[in-house]
């Protein structure tokens, strides 16, 4: 196909398409080159006393921990800091007020969220909720996001297996976009644009990647990048700490299935992961869906991706989509 536009439909960025540069799936087999450990890991059982005093701990039926959450130990923003809005001559300033967690999703070194069983992946999931649902109680955090990087391309400075929870006093520009884009639309066709491209998506199934009873798994139309895939409920839900058990041992086994599926086509790609939730102090709302993004850190970002604020994607969504679906 030649080169083309897409326009995403809740951002309104476009990206271009450009499959002429020649990258096959092939070309994207680029191994996660997971941090070397070196010394004692922190995130071990029986080195917990190497971490600050846990914020949640959640134990399996052995009474042993399965899943840590502890503050950052390098925290870009501290709770304990007092939250101050200040100017400086033309510039505005906040002081470096919020959370910054990590989420030690099992005890065994070398497992991947995609290798634990469902049920202890489900005990991950669980605990975003929990994280979310907690942090919501603090009013002066408007946002909050749980995300992971996976291998040393995809920004990982540690092996063992864990996300990160980064809560903000204020809402970034890209979740804005997302949450104002969101809102636009419902104010034109009074349904969520989400809702809209699940539709959508589920009718054409060119860019489906797996499904479940009560989710979804594509290549979005607009993909940024080669391989990214979303996941969204079926039903809508603005607030990913609104799931229920059910919702979340569902969930646990479609991701499960997805990254494998990833894994297994790029041969252990390095990978960032985003859970994108609504503003923490927002109401439930008809016009945005919550969702988790899964991007492979296949490419670099040069000069025209950082000055014009376009991505070229040398993989159409389609032929991606049905190259994870070749995998099991």
């Amino acid at each position: 196909m030649p080169s083309e536009l897409r326009k995403d439909p809740v951002t309104d960025r476009w990206v271009l398409i450009a499959p002429d540069r020649g990258a096959r799936p092939s070309d994207f087999l680029t191994s996660t080159t997971r941090p070397p450990v070196r010394g004692i890991c922190p995130f071990c059982p029986g080195n917990e006393d190497l971490t600050p005093d846990p914020i949640q701990v959640v134990e399996g039926p052995d009474g042993k921990w399965r899943v840590r959450v502890i503050p950052n130990r390098y925290p870009a923003v501290q709770v304990e800091v007092p939250l101050r809005r200040e100017a400086a001559g033309i510039y505005d300033r906040v002081s470096g007020f919020g959370a910054h967690e990590v989420l030690v999703e099992t005890p065994d070194h070398d497992l991947s969220l995609w290798e634990l069983s469902d049920e202890d992946r489900a005990r991950v999931l669980a605990v975003y909720r929990d994280r979310l649902a907690d942090l919501r109680n603090d009013r002066r955090i408007r946002w909050a996001m749980i995300f992971k990087n996976r291998g040393a391309l995809a920004g990982a400075t540690l092996h063992h297996e864990h996300s990160q929870l980064l809560a903000l006093p204020q809402v970034p520009l890209e979740a804005k976009a997302r949450w104002e884009g969101a809102r636009a639309h419902y104010a034109r066709k009074e349904r969520c644009v989400y809702c809209d491209v699940i539709a959508f998506e589920k009718s054409e199934g060119v860019r489906m990647v797996d499904e479940s009873r009560f989710f979804v798994a594509f290549c979005p139309y607009a993909s940024r990048a080669p391989f990214e895939t979303w996941i969204l409920p079926r039903e809508h839900v603005s607030h990913y700490m609104l799931v229920t058990q059910k919702d979340i041992e569902d969930l646990s086994d479609l991701l499960g299935r997805v990254l494998r599926r990833i894994d297994g086509a790029l041969e252990s790609p390095a990978v960032n992961f985003m859970l994108h939730s609504a503003p923490l102090q927002e109401p439930e709302s008809p016009a945005f869906h919550w969702h988790l993004e899964i991007v492979p850190a296949t490419l670099r970002y040069g000069g025209f991706e950082w000055g014009s604020g376009y991505y070229i994607n040398p993989t159409p969504p389609e032929d991606a989509a049905a190259f994870l679906r070749s995998f099991t």
